[in-house]
């Protein structure tokens, strides 16, 4: 199984995603939108991992209030895939960093690369117009869980199922 753990977005959080992509869309963007069910924001990506159980039993040891997101009203990029930015939480990042250290500890593999959190919009983008003039929301979210998501590819692409849910303290 391909498996990460992801923020999954609440309905306004997700409007503001998708109005961004229409944006997107009525600049002239093209390439691969990320359909609206898979938006969401990765914290760690395990990859190939088969026990998902473990990777469960990892996530619920990590504890943590709720915790405020917000977009940060621009679109990014890593080369030719568009994000919308999330504005820095300090307690987001501690969340991750716990994720990693107790997946590390229980020698589950995942990704090292240094977080940036963002929702992917847009993968191959090509236009003549710049990205970074369309502005996103400012839309915010309370996180109030975290998810263990599945990723499976078919012929019409990917598709995210969440397999599993571990919620904040209250």
């Amino acid at each position: 199984m391909r498996l990460f753990i992801a923020v999954l977005p609440e309905p306004d959080m997700l409007r503001a995603l998708t109005d961004a992509q229409n944006a997107l869309r009525r600049n002239e963007f093209s390439g691969k939108y990320t359909e609206m069910r898979n938006l969401h924001l990765t914290l760690t990506f395990i990859g190939e991992y088969s026990d998902a159980d473990a990777v469960l039993e990892q996530m619920e040891q990590i504890r943590f209030r709720p915790v405020k997101l917000k977009l940060s009203g621009y679109i990014g990029n890593f080369g030719d895939l568009l994000w919308a930015g999330v504005e820095d939480a300090p307690e987001l990042e501690r969340i991750v960093r716990q994720l990693r250290h107790t997946l590390a500890e229980a020698q589950i593999p995942f990704d090292k690369k240094r977080f940036h959190p963002h929702f992917t919009l847009l993968r191959n983008a090509q236009s003549r117009r710049r990205f970074a003039e369309i502005p996103v929301r400012r839309e915010s979210m309370t996180l109030r869980g975290i998810s263990l998501m599945r990723s499976d590819f078919g012929k019409h692409g990917a598709a995210y199922t969440e397999i599993g849910r571990v919620g904040a303290m209250p």
